[in-house]
């Protein structure tokens, strides 16, 4: 069988010696690719069938997307593969959640923006040392080196807020978030100066979300990072983890989600004035007042 420039034959579909180092996703792509040359259709053709735009299928083809259970199931239709399609597809997303994740830094290297939300302690990227050390210690950590370790990683992540060519950054910060304090006070003084100093980057967007905002979608913090060639993805975090969100379909709903309660949270001049009144009530200069949207 005569190969192509994808590594698979002229049907499109892998050769028996490849199957063993398929993933899921990708046997999923060379399944489409495979079914749509032996039943003889363009893309064209299988666009107007399915009632997919031809862009989408030749990316799930290529495995460039997985796209939704709802496209394989219609192609599953159009071939007469029963439930084929769908069950493979499921096996690529199961294997897309047990995929380990390798960390943010990575994806923030590269990043051309950076939002987040979060409601229980300082954005990563904002935190001082100390304020760093105090909430690594509490992930229980086997030793010194170890916390240390972490803390020197979550500081070496905020170099692209330094850069010379900075990403641009936006944080929505919960109130809850600026109501706890950090154990030392010394240690939150420094934390709230820190914010104060950073909110007014010309790169740096931040925003409070006062209690008075009201109840809203995101219920745990949550990271969109805006990746070249207008790809993004998202990672959700919760008390026993987090995941990934690299699906466009699954990305848009949180980005939405995070578009809306930033419409709902303070503007960056409000919020500075927030983060200084409270600055100025924890170092005994006055009492800070509930800001209202």
């Amino acid at each position: 069988m005569a190969m192509d420039n994808t590594g698979t034959g002229s049907s499109g579909r892998r050769e028996p010696a490849d199957w063993e180092w398929l993933s899921a996703r990708e046997w999923y792509a060379s399944e489409l690719a495979y079914r749509r040359q032996e039943s003889g259709l363009t893309l064209v053709q299988l666009a107007e069938l399915c009632l997919y735009e031809q862009s989408y299928l030749h990316r799930l083809e290529r495995g460039q997307r997985l796209g939704t259970a709802d496209a394989a199931a219609a192609l599953d239709r159009v071939y007469g593969t029963g439930d084929l399609l769908v069950k493979l597809w499921h096996l690529a997303k199961q294997e897309a959640k047990e995929r380990p994740f390798v960390g943010l830094a990575a994806l923030e290297a590269v990043a051309v923006g950076i939002q987040e939300y979060v409601n229980s302690a300082v954005p990563d990227l904002l935190q001082t040392r100390a304020y760093a050390q105090e909430q690594v210690r509490l992930l229980r950590l086997d030793g010194v080196e170890q916390v240390d370790a972490k803390v020197a990683g979550r500081l070496a992540r905020q170099e692209r807020l330094a850069d010379p060519d900075p990403v641009h950054y936006r944080a929505l910060i919960d109130e809850a978030v600026l109501r706890r304090k950090a154990r030392d006070p010394r240690t939150w003084s420094e934390q709230l100066e820190h914010l104060v100093q950073v909110a007014q980057l010309p790169h740096v967007s931040l925003h409070v979300v006062p209690f008075g905002a009201g109840p809203h979608q995101l219920l745990g913090p949550l990271e969109l990072v805006f990746l070249p060639q207008g790809r993004m993805v998202a990672y959700a975090r919760s008390s026993c983890g987090g995941h990934v969100v690299e699906e466009p379909e699954e990305v848009e709903p949180l980005r939405l989600a995070y578009d809306m309660l930033r419409d709902a949270a303070l503007t960056p001049a409000a919020s500075l004035t927030f983060l200084r009144a409270l600055l100025e009530e924890h170092t005994g200069g006055g009492a800070a007042k509930d800001i209202e949207p």
